[in-house]
């Protein structure tokens, strides 16, 4: 198994240990979770430059690398929704997490059409800033609740200064990227439409 597929699959593994360290009643446990997600996020970076840049695009990589991006965020947005000893105003709204849970749906839905015509559709450029902007909204999320624990402690200023401003700044970040989430699945569609011919 090549790097870039390799880093696919560590992906995969640091999202259970992602979700594991979220529920351990340790000091700090957000805030190493926060960290351990920041570090399974870079793999979506490096694996794809790595493939391109040595020239080791896989059917493997084209399949699993957005799969293991989904399962990802997909347990990100659900824990900070879920989480009911996150403070409600720190939560993660349940009907973002419900469209993006959706979208991925319809989107895994269009890949399994296509597998099942002998084709391995890749992720697309709209797709991946979909996906950095879904980290980023996950990390400012999880920094507003890990700006509480002691390692990231000097962070609270910037959350609690000006609660107007931040409240702003959170509903933003989560329009847009919800936003972004809508137009990327209907373009994943649309470039795909063929696929329906036969409806």
């Amino acid at each position: 198994m090549n790097l870039p597929n390799k880093l696919t699959l560590s992906r995969l593994v640091l999202t259970g240990v992602f979700v594991v360290f979220f529920y351990l009643p340790w000091s700090n446990t957000i805030s190493l979770a926060l960290i351990i997600f920041g570090i399974a996020s870079a793999t979506d970076y490096f694996d794809g430059q790595i493939a391109r840049s040595r020239g080791i695009v896989t059917n493997f990589g084209k399949l699993f690398d957005p799969l293991a991006d989904k399962i990802l965020i997909a347990a990100a947005f659900i824990l900070l929704s879920a989480d009911k000893t996150i403070p409600e105003e720190l939560r993660m709204p349940a009907w973002i997490t419900i469209i993006i849970l959706a979208r991925e749906f319809f989107v895994t839905g269009i890949r399994l059409v296509a597998a099942g015509q002998g084709a391995v559709l890749s992720a697309e450029k709209l797709g991946k800033h979909k996906m950095l902007w879904q980290i980023l909204t996950v990390i400012y999320f999880m920094m507003r609740q890990a700006s509480t624990e002691p390692l990231f402690g000097f962070m609270r200023p910037a959350f609690t200064a000006n609660p107007d401003t931040e409240r702003i700044v959170a509903s933003s970040i989560v329009y847009f990227t919800t936003l972004l989430t809508l137009v990327s699945g209907f373009s994943y569609f649309w470039k795909n439409r063929r696929l329906f011919d036969d409806a």
